[in-house]
């Protein structure tokens, strides 16, 4: 019979854990957004280049205030997955209000799964960390 014992972390720090929301795990709620190619088919790249910067600033917008803590694109694939975000946010219905500020997704260029997912409660401080090390802005 295997047994599991937890034991108190001694590098434990009430402060931070309190001030990122964590759990007795560390962990807390987040919402998990899979961006996928959306219905809309846009063959204008004008109108289309326009769509995606306007994705890149509310990606910008949306992590300044610390709602979006992760995001990115993910590789080629046989699901039409085209990236990922992971939202500060309790609800799903928060979540969507935020998705619809994106015009790649307003306008159905992408389309957005939307899941409750638990992870660290560290990602807020993923993205300052990331401005230290990133030589170019996207």
């Amino acid at each position: 019979m295997t047994t599991f014992c937890q034991m108190e972390n001694s590098k434990y720090a009430s402060h931070l854990a309190d001030s990122l929301g964590g759990d007795e795990y560390g962990m807390k709620a987040y919402i998990l957004v899979m961006l996928k190619t959306g219905s809309n088919k846009i063959e204008n790249k004008k109108i289309l280049d326009s769509l995606f910067r306007g994705h890149m600033e509310n990606i910008g917008r949306l992590a300044s205030t610390g709602k979006l803590v992760v995001a990115g694109p993910l590789g080629k694939n046989d699901k039409t997955y085209r990236g990922i975000f992971i939202l500060n946010v309790k609800t799903i219905e928060e979540a969507s209000t935020l998705l619809e500020t994106d015009p790649t997704i307003k306008e159905k260029v992408l389309e957005a799964e939307i899941f409750k997912w638990y992870g660290s409660a560290a990602l807020p401080m993923y993205l300052p960390f990331h401005e230290k090390i990133e030589k170019k802005k996207m």
